[in-house]
């Protein structure tokens, strides 16, 4: 497949930004989520609203932001200039984390964590919600991580 610059930068960006992505998403999924799970339900919901408050920063938003709309670009031109297999990995790939990493976090996960921020951390039926969120939540950030590496895994087999 003959690659331009415009789509070999873009696709190189967005390697990028899906690798720091699956990162976050791994280690969440492998050590922050079961850290949480070891404290008192208290504790733990408090912790992670204070998480989901500082993560909310403008590097975390530029590379979380950013890499869908380098995604969706790459999509676009895949789709726009077809050549191969190439264009449809690149464009398989972008969409994976258009709907894995960023749709499931904006739809999915991010409700989730307002409904967290709303408890009250110290009644009975915020420890219900939370044994919930921590089951619910992690499954789809494992999700969230697989989708951002796949998403890696067929960007650098396109090029």
């Amino acid at each position: 497949m003959h690659i331009d610059f415009t789509l070999f930068l873009t696709a190189i960006l967005s390697m990028l930004g899906c690798g720091l992505m699956a990162g976050v998403f791994f280690a969440f999924s492998v050590s922050v989520m079961d850290g949480l799970r070891r404290r008192p339900a208290a504790e733990g919901i408090a912790a992670m609203n204070a998480i989901n408050l500082a993560i909310l920063n403008p590097v975390f938003l530029t590379v979380f932001l950013g890499t869908a709309a380098l995604c969706l670009a790459l999509v676009g031109l895949a789709l726009g200039r077809w050549e191969g297999i190439g264009a449809g990995l690149l464009a398989v790939g972008g969409a994976s984390y258009l709907v894995g990493g960023f749709l499931v976090t904006i739809f999915i996960n991010v409700p989730m964590n307002n409904r967290l921020a709303a408890l009250l951390p110290d009644q009975p039926d915020s420890a219900i919600y939370w044994n919930e969120y921590l089951r619910r939540w992690t499954a789809w950030n494992h999700l969230r991580a697989a989708a951002s590496l796949l998403a890696l895994g067929l960007l650098i087999a396109a090029l």
